[in-house]
């Protein structure tokens, strides 16, 4: 079995797709697909859509590029409909949350405090619940490293990773999990496709951040949850492994990552 810990499965580019997405990936053997929010907007829609599929399950979080628009009220929310989905087996974890210092109108000074703010907000409602985080992680990784030190969550997943190695040792100290997709297929990504070969496996986790980052085979076009076994091909060729030790690693290091993923969907 393969698991897909990072899809935008609800996104606008699937249409009336997603479902159909979902049965041909799990015909493809992805057994998961973990459907992460954005903003309070959609908290409703990943959870029903999750609910519908055989291999869905969710997390509820603002993601940071959501952060200029969302409200204080939005953290009530979120952790009201985090207490409420406590009993659902198929919510696993909080996110999609985190840091983006790469837009530019994110990194002034205003909208930086703004997204701290918020990520250190719900990295206190995950604490507060038990629950791992997904997290966005874009040129920010030293800044994440130090709030998650400061308010350490049970562990997660730091998705798209594509830091130093020495962000990743933090990261894997720190009981995280490392998520690695499509920029991994691309033969000029040479940094990362050296540290998906050289990192403990038991430290990756395997994604499709779908519809986005796209594997070179597609690129650019959109990416989708079946691609997770010919992404986790080219991990096991770097690693020098059968594809079968990559799938039962992978989906190992997801259910750690994401404990309340082995609990039986009702």
């Amino acid at each position: 079995m393969w698991i897909d810990t990072h899809c935008h499965l609800d996104a606008h580019e699937f249409g009336s797709e997603s479902a159909a997405q979902a049965a041909q990936a799990q015909g493809q053997g992805v057994g998961m697909i973990v459907i992460p929010a954005v903003e309070t907007a959609n908290f409703s829609i990943v959870a029903e859509l999750a609910g519908s599929i055989d291999n869905g399950c969710y997390a509820l979080g603002i993601h940071p590029i959501y952060v200029p628009k969302a409200q204080e009220d939005d953290l009530r929310v979120l952790r009201e409909q985090v207490a409420a989905a406590m009993s659902d087996p198929r919510f696993v974890a909080l996110g999609e949350i985190g840091l983006d210092f790469f837009i530019p109108m994110l990194t002034e000074p205003a909208m930086r405090e703004k997204q701290i703010y918020f990520f250190r907000e719900q990295l206190k409602i995950a604490r507060e619940f038990g629950l791992p985080v997904l997290m966005h992680v874009r040129r920010s990784q030293d800044v994440i490293l130090k709030h998650v030190r400061q308010i350490p969550p049970a562990g997660g997943i730091a998705h798209a990773f594509n830091g130093s190695d020495q962000q990743a040792k933090m990261y894997i100290e720190l009981g995280f999990r490392l998520g690695f997709g499509g920029a991994m297929t691309f033969t000029r990504a040479l940094q990362i496709r050296r540290m998906a070969a050289e990192l403990p496996l038991e430290s990756i986790v395997l994604e499709t951040d779908a519809p986005d980052i796209s594997p070179a085979w597609i690129h650019p076009g959109r990416n989708s949850p079946d691609q997770i076994p010919r992404i986790g091909a080219v991990l096991a060729e770097l690693r020098g492994l059968s594809l079968e030790e990559v799938a039962a690693a992978t989906t190992a290091n997801a259910l750690a990552a994401l404990p309340r993923l082995a609990m039986p969907a009702k």
